[in-house]
């Protein structure tokens, strides 16, 4: 189904994309015609079926992906390697079938190690929400720059250095990011989680790819992504026990929804408050009274514009404003929803940390972060210590660098990246990790 890119989002199924299907169930003549999203021309491939595969982590749809960054290598190969588009089924919050698409990327470096290459799941920072703002479509077009929306491929640098290492990676685009039936469901903790999972799940059936069911799987992300891989290492035992997880690094972790509000709130990432407030209204219906009855003309109009925004976009248009703007009453949305209980409850159920992960993670946080609050980020480390998890907290020391302008934020995901992926390597190389939770009372 073809959406229109808005709140009120409706169109009329269409047929799949001509491209290589994944199991004749799904295949059909294609009709479609892309959806423009902010005067990008959204492939139709990413117009899910009427129909889904069973199985979680199946694939539904493959195509070849030219990777934007890329060198011709001196064997033939493209450097840094090979790229395919993927659609793959997942389950989402509501434990309904969804589609997701994503990235596989089979790297041209050998891997060193003993056994089958790893595969490294990549859960992306903050994108945005247009569909147009898809990690996916970032490593196509790394640069998306029109007059209507900016969007940058920021993660490229830690996906290539990660594939430096000889190990296949596997990009989400999460749920409703690039896939055009429904909204992104921005930090939805089960639905990130899910999609990294199902990912890693996808990848050993993409065509060509050498990383099968043996394979060790790290996961990695910073800020959203970081809290996609918290969820997703918390929820592996139970949802994904066939993937075979050696290790998880979280950055910059959002994993108390309510302080990381606090966080955003008047920053220079203030847009963002509207992806989340979007999402879980689709995620969770029935806060759709609770929004419409709370917010102002101002912010049910802000909600709708930042639907198919970019991250850039959103720092053009709504930096550094108060969602004072956009309540009725003038207080801020944090305490719009502390005050309905059924709003407070969904942020609630947010929460990461209340679940063991079964393998190493390593947590990092600028002190300094106040977008995503360090002291939440911390306490996710705490909380893992606590029920004995193998846990390595690692804070990342630097001056104040600007309050609310995102470089206390984005710098310690440049400074620590290095060490994050060297980490990473480790577990998939089958090196031990001890848990360094002995630490944490020293650490600030």
């Amino acid at each position: 189904m073809r959406l229109a890119g808005s709140l009120a989002r409706s169109a009329p199924a269409v047929a799949l994309a001509s491209t290589a299907l994944v199991g004749t169930a799904f295949a059909s003549a294609p009709e479609a015609e892309p959806v423009v999203s902010r005067g990008v021309a959204v492939p139709v491939f990413y117009d899910p079926p009427a129909e889904l595969p069973s199985a979680n982590g199946a694939l539904i749809r493959t195509e070849p992906l030219p990777l934007g960054l890329s060198l011709p290598g001196l064997d033939g190969r493209p450097l840094p390697g090979t790229a395919t588009r993927l659609m793959y089924r997942s389950t989402d919050s509501n434990g309904l079938p969804v589609a997701v698409t994503g990235a596989y990327i089979e790297p041209s470096a050998a891997w060193p190690g003993g056994g089958p290459r790893p595969l490294v799941a990549v859960a992306s920072g903050t994108m945005g929400q247009g569909d147009q703002c898809a990690p996916s479509f970032a490593l196509q077009h790394p640069a998306t720059l029109t007059g209507d929306t900016i969007s940058v491929a920021y993660e490229d640098l830690a996906i290539y250095r990660l594939l430096s290492t000889g190990a296949a990676v596997v990009v989400t685009d999460y749920v409703g990011l690039g896939a055009t039936d429904r909204l992104h469901t921005y930090v939805n903790r089960l639905d990130g989680a899910h999609a990294l999972l199902d990912a890693a799940r996808a990848a050993r059936a993409v065509p060509g790819a050498s990383v099968t069911s043996a394979s060790r799987v790290g996961l990695y992300g910073y800020s959203q992504g970081g809290g996609a891989t918290a969820a997703a290492a918390e929820l592996q035992p139970s949802y994904a026990p066939d993937v075979k997880l050696a290790g998880a690094y979280s950055g910059a972790p959002p994993a108390d929804l309510t302080a990381v509000m606090k966080g955003i709130d008047g920053s220079a990432l203030a847009g963002a408050l509207g992806w989340s407030i979007n999402g879980f209204v689709q995620a969770s219906p029935a806060l759709g009274g609770i929004v419409e009855a709370n917010t102002n003309a101002a912010g049910r109009a802000a909600l709708e514009d930042l639907s198919t925004m970019c991250v850039g976009d959103a720092i053009l248009g709504y930096a550094f404003q108060s969602s004072k703007r956009w309540t009725t009453s003038g207080e801020s949305l944090a305490a719009v929803i502390a005050a309905e209980p059924e709003a407070q409850a969904v942020l609630d159920a947010q929460r990461i940390g209340d679940l063991k992960p079964a393998v190493p993670v390593r947590v990092a946080s600028g002190t300094q972060d106040d977008i995503v609050p360090h002291a939440q980020s911390r306490r996710l480390a705490v909380d893992w210590c606590r029920k004995g998890a193998n846990v390595t907290y690692v804070p990342v020391v630097l001056p104040n660098l600007g309050d609310k302008i995102l470089t206390n934020h984005v710098t310690p995901l440049i400074t620590d990246q290095s060490s994050a992926v060297g980490w990473l390597a480790d577990r998939l190389a089958g090196r031990s990790a001890s848990s360094q939770c002995w630490k944490l009372p020293l650490q600030p």
